[in-house]
């Protein structure tokens, strides 16, 4: 079944181009350590989800680029561009020549309603290029204008027209820092609009991708182009093709339909976070060795205590005995916390997977008393290879690990709008007070919710 990827704004574009680059150079450029019978069934499997074969043989993204302004979908364009590559579509993108001002109801309430037809006729197009459509996976930021508020508005509308398929949102969680002065308005009115619409969010956190790429990957000069690699990665570990614990002869055909199933068991409980090890230089790649056993420790234990890399995770941090807390949770430092699951996946490639014990994953105390194990629980499969490591394991979880951060943006966001700053940039395009009221009133029960496991 195919996925149809949607670009949305400067982020989800360049994003969007390092992911589809990524599909690419491990599927075509990277034999897997592998015999070539399972390499051509991968390389079948992919191109079914993300590429459209032309007559010709070139390959064509399931995408399409949407942005306000020219100039990052020009330069994502002539990227795409290089022989014996794959490319986009001809007629794939859309823009204009103004952008939102890093206002999300600029975005939401103009560009949206202005531009609705065209976009949506756009996606349209894509779909009817599909066999099978296994849904959307949507790539956009929460901090700015055009990808938050526009992105916001595409996704209800792809909710409206196509309620049937699934709706994945890839979000890009703002560096702590900030990016502008009102990007805990745009998060705050970006994820209550999302979590209406979409069927599962799945964050990435600017400043975790940051730390990997200085410290695990050892660079000095990060650019965005190195982040986005990173994230890219993250996301081929997950989406590319897998096999489940119960087949191990077919490629799972619906990966959204399958995630979906695996990790959100309740309408309330929809936002998923990705953990991937190792993750290291490729110039340390060649002198590396890693097994089964020490890196499924480092990631269980990453997941529990919410570490986000290998490097600095807290272990101390144990799981609670049946009808004592967590370690840790009374501890003097405040900062351990063990962090309970809703429900997660681990998936495993490379040499040797028909090895790896995942017993520690199964533990009923990791999970809310709600759901059993053996349905909290899932692992996915190949003995191919990912990107150049020999054994790569990747954990998509439905947990508490967003509740503090989610926490401080709506504090933060609620602390301005207690002072009514800059809320009459909003007003003026439509945007009233009670949507902010609304946005703080949901996401203040998803924190509850959260925070009850």
């Amino acid at each position: 079944m195919s996925i149809v990827t949607v670009q949305l704004g400067q982020c989800g574009n360049q994003i969007g181009f390092e992911v589809f680059d990524a599909f690419f150079d491990d599927s075509y450029c990277f034999q897997g350590l592998c015999s070539k019978k399972e390499n051509e069934a991968y390389q079948a499997s992919c191109k079914e989800r993300f590429f459209n074969e032309e007559k010709n043989g070139a390959l064509v993204a399931r995408a399409l680029l949407v942005d306000m302004e020219p100039k990052v979908i020009n330069q994502t364009l002539s990227k795409a561009t290089q022989p014996g590559r794959w490319k986009y579509g001809q007629h794939a993108c859309f823009c204009q020549k103004q952008g939102s001002g890093n206002n999300w109801a600029y975005g939401y309430s103009v560009h949206g309603p202005r531009h609705e037809e065209s976009i949506m006729n756009l996606v349209q197009k894509e779909v009817e290029k599909c066999d099978s459509l296994s849904g959307f996976f949507i790539i956009m930021s929460m901090a700015g204008g055009t990808g938050s508020g526009l992105g916001a508005f595409i996704t209800q509308n792809l909710q409206d027209q196509y309620p049937n398929s699934l709706k994945m949102n890839q979000i890009i969680w703002p560096f702590g820092t900030g990016e502008v002065i009102v990007q805990n308005y745009n998060s705050v009115l970006t994820l209550s609009h999302l979590y209406r619409s979409s069927d599962a969010l799945l964050f990435q956190e600017n400043d975790t991708i940051h730390k990997i790429c200085a410290k695990l990957m050892n660079i000095r000069q990060i650019s965005f182009s190195d982040i986005n690699q990173v994230l890219a990665h993250q996301l081929g570990s997950i989406f590319q093709p897998t096999y489940s614990a119960e087949d191990s002869l077919h490629y799972r055909r619906n990966p959204l339909g399958d995630l979906m199933e695996n990790l959100v068991p309740h309408p309330e409980f929809k936002m998923l976070g990705v953990r991937n090890i190792p993750q290291i230089s490729e110039n340390s790649l060649a002198y590396s060795t890693f097994t089964w056993a020490g890196l499924l420790k480092h990631l269980r234990q990453m997941l529990i205590s919410n570490a986000k890399m290998e490097e600095g995770i807290n272990w101390q941090v144990r799981p609670p005995l049946s009808g004592l807390p967590a370690l840790g949770k009374e501890s003097s430092n405040k900062e351990l916390h063990f962090n309970t699951s809703v429900a997660n996946l681990v998936i495993l490639r490379g040499k040797d997977v028909q090895n790896a014990d995942l017993g520690g994953f199964k533990d009923p105390a990791i999970y809310t008393s709600w759901l059993k194990p053996a349905h909290a629980f899932n692992m996915w499969k190949t003995q191919r290879a990912f990107n150049r490591y020999e054994k790569s394991a990747t954990l998509v979880s439905n947990s508490q690990f967003l509740v503090k951060p989610l926490d401080r943006i709506v504090g933060k966001a609620w602390n301005m709008f207690a002072s009514k700053a800059y809320v009459h940039q909003y007003t003026k395009f439509g945007i009233e007070e009670e949507d902010f009221l609304d946005g703080f009133t949901l996401l203040e029960q998803v924190i509850a919710s959260y925070c009850n496991l």
